[in-house]
């Protein structure tokens, strides 16, 4: 880990820069657009508006990059970055808001995409296993680190939006000036949705709702804080806390998919996640009960996209994990684009515990499918499943495509330890 570490700090460095910005906006516009009094709608809209740039930037900035190069692509996006940035505090307007989200999301897709492409080429077969899990782990403590800073400022005011861009501005420095040689840009054909659907209903089925649990957590917590009354550091804690479960609780899930049926974890995990939604519910009044819930709500839901994904490629031949990986990620982006939709609807009908209802009834149908998918079809023996690597749901679709890599090279290592006894 820390030879990977020495090799690829300017990378990592970057994109944590990067994770803080987009942390840090996230949240922020959630509690800045209820002191400027938008509605609900108004925000689900608004928030629902980055993934629908995210999506669309995952599928064109491949396109992007091998007409102009990384370097242009990156210089040029993360130039927009910041002055989207600076630009929601001074047109707060809900329209205006909604176009440049899905500019910023679009943008943030692209960037990302560009930065992955280049720590995935100075990984190497030995380490990329622990490349990929030290991504994880850096895009979790920028988004942590993100909510801290909230304390810095007054969220009425300009300078919390000034960070964020700087923070983004200075991120380029350390990928760009980076030894590392600009890669071979290369993107596998997606599989088609219906035969992924064949190979995996779960798979495919969990990654939906799931894009709308994630989509829901990064878009919406901020907006049900404000609303249930919390203050701007129990808002950041809140939020923090969402991605500490998520980062602590990867590994132990991660683990326990090695050893047991994926299809009976799968279903724990949403079972758990379920009720700890419904402790939302009924319990949200009590800040302590909160944190907890959170903890748990990203310590299931975070873990269970690189579930799925190990699930589906237990289905998989090899050299179809790859293509397998862009339909996952489509369909896990159709999910995100309704995700603060429907929670904000819920939230106008029900008030502020409309956001756990909303992910209640997504963890809880998840868990049903898993149960009802168990008497489908006989499971694959534990010996010969696939390795699980931690994934966070905001990488782009070169993480995707290096871990599918990793699980492929994994598990030719694992049948050639067979063969030798």
């Amino acid at each position: 880990m820390l030879q990977v570490l020495r090799s690829s700090w300017p990378l990592l460095l970057g994109i944590m820069l990067l994770m803080v910005g987009n942390g840090l906006q996230g949240t922020l516009l959630g509690i800045r657009g209820e002191i400027e009094g938008f509605s609900t709608f108004d925000m689900s809209v608004v928030m629902s508006a980055y993934f629908l740039g995210f999506l669309g930037g995952s599928r064109m900035a491949p396109e992007l990059i091998r007409r102009v190069g990384h370097v242009r692509v990156f210089a040029a996006l993360g130039s927009f970055i910041s002055a989207i940035l600076i630009l929601f505090p001074v047109m707060t307007d809900p329209i205006a808001w909604t176009f440049l989200r899905v500019l910023i999301g679009f943008c943030f897709s692209a960037v990302y995409v560009t930065a992955e492409s280049w720590l995935n080429n100075a990984a190497t077969n030995e380490n990329r296993g622990k490349s990929l899990s030290l991504y994880m782990i850096v895009q979790m403590i920028g988004i942590v680190s993100a909510q801290g800073l909230l304390a810095f400022g007054d969220p009425s005011g300009f300078v919390l939006f000034v960070i964020p861009s700087v923070l983004v501005s200075i991120s380029f420095a350390p990928i760009l000036l980076a030894v590392n040689p600009t890669p071979a840009f290369e993107s596998t054909k997606p599989m088609s949705l219906r035969n992924l659907f064949k190979t995996s209903p779960l798979g495919c089925v969990g990654m939906f709702l799931l894009g709308g649990i994630f989509a829901a957590q990064f878009g919406m917590a901020a907006v049900y804080g404000s609303q249930a009354g919390l203050s701007v550091k129990q808002i950041s804690l809140f939020v923090a806390t969402i991605y500490i479960g998520a980062l602590v609780l990867q590994y132990p899930i991660g683990w326990a998919s090695d050893h047991m049926d994926r299809r009976v974890l799968i279903c724990l995990s949403a079972a758990m996640g379920a009720v700890s939604g419904l402790v939302g519910v009924f319990f949200d009044s009590n800040f302590m009960v909160l944190l907890g819930v959170s903890f748990l709500i990203g310590g299931m839901s975070n873990p269970l996209y690189s579930l799925l994904i190990a699930y589906t490629n237990d289905y998989l031949e090899h050299e179809d994990m790859a293509s397998a990986s862009g339909g996952l990620l489509f369909i896990n982006g159709v999910g995100a684009i309704s995700g603060p939709l429907i929670t904000g609807w819920l939230m106008g009908v029900f008030g502020p515990p409309g956001f756990w209802i909303f992910i209640t009834l997504l963890m809880g149908v998840m868990a049903l499918y898993a149960a009802y998918r168990m008497t489908q079809r006989a499971s694959v023996p534990v010996d010969e499943t696939g390795a699980y690597v931690g994934i966070s749901p905001s990488a782009s679709a070169i993480t995707l495509e290096a871990a599918q890599e990793w699980a492929v090279e994994a598990a030719e290592d694992q049948e050639m330890a067979h063969k030798q006894h």
